[in-house]
């Protein structure tokens, strides 16, 4: 195993915490171990490991993250994406193999929501040559993990948002009985909705949506017209 990986395996281990951990891994559905170190104290040990060790060369990190990634406990694969996160600036667009790997791998909501909007949404912005092969290539495959980064990419684009594209990903799927991207084309409709309220808008008016993507989709414009109506009968 990677001598880095080592160095954060002796770090966490001594924190180990089997009372935490139980109802972790029961909020996950007990899909996944847990070493049952909790968000804020992972941050800080991370922070301390990175301080001790730098961060890795990139031409290592795809094997720190997959050995991280292969490790049984969640916290793991938490700490890949906080590598990845850390070092996204440096990622080019061969590493999009790589997040596509993790995309379909150990999949749920709590390492794709990381993956898909902070590393893929950052090389489809920098290479966005890459949106062709990828991230429509995603929206049209089997895995809904590969479907809900397609749609969640964008979600930190604010004004730099592809609409168009946006708003035909959601349309492919917007049929779905998948609960994860039905929740996903309702977060990515309110999340837009924040820098073009009236497109999204119009867009829910005027398509047919899951009534669980309808009511997230509309929950910042409904928050937004609250606050307008209030203004108008003060």
């Amino acid at each position: 195993m990677n001598s880095y990986v080592k160095s954060w395996i002796e770090l966490v281990s001594s924190c180990r915490n089997e009372a935490e951990a139980a109802p972790m891994k029961q909020y996950m559905r007990n899909q996944f171990d847990f070493l049952g170190i909790r968000g804020p104290k992972r941050v800080e040990l991370f922070k301390e490991w990175v301080h001790r060790n730098g961060l890795p060369p990139l031409e290592e990190l795809p094997e720190v993250v997959t050995s991280l990634w292969s490790m049984p406990e969640r916290e793991y694969q938490y700490t890949a994406i906080d590598l990845l996160v850390k070092m996204q600036r440096k990622l080019e667009k061969e590493h999009i193999d790589l997040l596509e790997w993790l995309i379909v791998h150990k999949s749920w909501w709590d390492t794709v929501d990381g993956i898909a909007p902070n590393g893929a949404g950052y090389l489809f912005q920098k290479h966005p040559e890459l949106i062709a092969s990828y991230a429509d290539r995603w929206i049209e495959s089997d895995p809904i993990w590969l479907q809900r980064s397609a749609i969640l990419f964008q979600l930190k684009y604010k004004s730099r948002t592809q609409e168009s594209l946006l708003f035909r990903y959601i349309q492919r799927r917007s049929d779905s009985d998948e609960f994860f991207i039905q929740k996903a084309i309702g977060w990515a409709l309110r999340e837009y909705s924040k820098t073009n309220p009236e497109a999204v808008r119009d867009f829910i008016q005027s398509h047919e949506l899951k009534p669980l993507s309808r009511r997230e989709g509309m929950k910042h414009l409904d928050k937004l017209g609250n606050i307008q109506s209030k203004e108008r009968e003060g």
